[in-house]
């Protein structure tokens, strides 16, 4: 499950930043129509279980995504195990009280998803975040390994995209009362503000200016998640922005030692979306240099790792590199 997705507008080609950026967007857009007395009656009537449809699909299961995790289980009435398994899912869905919502999608009936998402027999289980889809699991499973997924899930929508399904009261629901009433928004800290002006600075393309206020926030909150990775794409983009991508690259081919040369290519090779290729320059420098020089293009190695996300496969396999060539 990989949807680390965070990209800035206006930037090469950084498209994964922005997913997770429009993502959070729209959750918080989400959340302020719940909050609104007028959304009150469709928010209680929007179940947790749908029978999608390939004509339901864009309503039901890509908007939705933008507000609460989309778990989607194909099945077939042919296929006792995965309508058992929907079973399983649709208890965990009101035990979960909302923080994820279950589209079941019968694969005879709907053949494009089937193809679209490439499922190779049934049970299979899918989920949509931000629009994404993304592979939880074939065939059938046990229930702690399912929960395991799930919370795995629900942890990555609210850590990457901001997206946090409404809890739900499902004992209420079920006799047809409504769920109780959310509590009002809490007034945002100036941490927080902090951290909004910065985003607000990166989106506009002031990049002096957010990364003084991502900075800001980290010296009083050295931990805070967005703000580092917002810093490190801050900074990323502002190294490449007046960059002559032909010279840079001329350089690093002709000076595989030089350590400024092969920065400044793996900062290119990032933005381009040659991720791998980015990771590999600078585990090939990290191997080929010592002290001071080595300990730099280390740290701008973390630094990517971060822009990128920890989570994200090829991330695993150049952290593994690196140990490998450090140790």
């Amino acid at each position: 499950m990989q949807p680390r997705n965070m990209s800035m507008s206006g930037v090469v080609d950084l498209a994964a930043v922005k997913a997770a950026g429009e993502a959070k967007v729209k959750a918080e857009q989400a959340r302020a129509q719940r909050q609104d007395p007028a959304n009150a009656d469709a928010h209680t009537a929007s179940p947790l279980v749908i029978e999608v449809t390939e004509e339901t699909f864009e309503s039901d299961v890509l908007q939705r995504s933008a507000e609460v995790p989309v778990v989607i289980s194909f099945w077939a009435d042919q296929a006792d195990a995965s309508k058992q398994l929907n079973a399983v899912l649709e208890r965990l869905t009101a035990e979960y009280h909302g923080r994820f919502v279950l589209a079941t999608a019968e694969v005879y009936a709907n053949q494009t998803l089937f193809q679209q998402f490439g499922v190779q027999g049934v049970p299979a289980v899918f989920a949509v975040l931000a629009g994404q889809a993304m592979p939880l699991f074939q065939g059938s499973a046990p229930e702690d390994q399912i929960t395991e997924v799930l919370d795995q899930l629900i942890a990555v929508a609210e850590q990457r995209f901001g997206i946090v399904g409404p809890e739900v009261d499902t004992d209420a629901a079920a006799e047809g009362a409504a769920p109780a009433a959310e509590a009002p928004p809490r007034p945002a800290t100036p941490q927080e503000l902090a951290l909004s002006a910065a985003h607000d600075a990166l989106d506009a393309g002031d990049l002096g200016g957010a990364i003084q206020a991502y900075r800001t926030v980290l010296s009083g909150e050295p931990g805070n998640p967005e703000a580092k990775l917002g810093l490190a794409q801050a900074e990323l983009l502002d190294r490449v922005q007046d960059a002559d991508q032909q010279a840079v690259r001329e350089a690093a081919a002709a000076s595989p030692s030089d350590v400024t040369a092969q920065l400044a290519a793996a900062d290119l090779d990032l933005v381009g979306g040659h991720v791998e290729d980015a990771f590999s320059r600078l585990v090939d420098t990290v191997r080929r240099t010592a002290g001071d020089d080595r300990d730099a293009v280390r740290v701008r190695l973390l630094e990517l790792f971060e822009v990128i996300g920890p989570d994200d496969p090829r991330v695993v396999a150049a952290r593994t590199a690196l140990i490998r060539v450090l140790f």
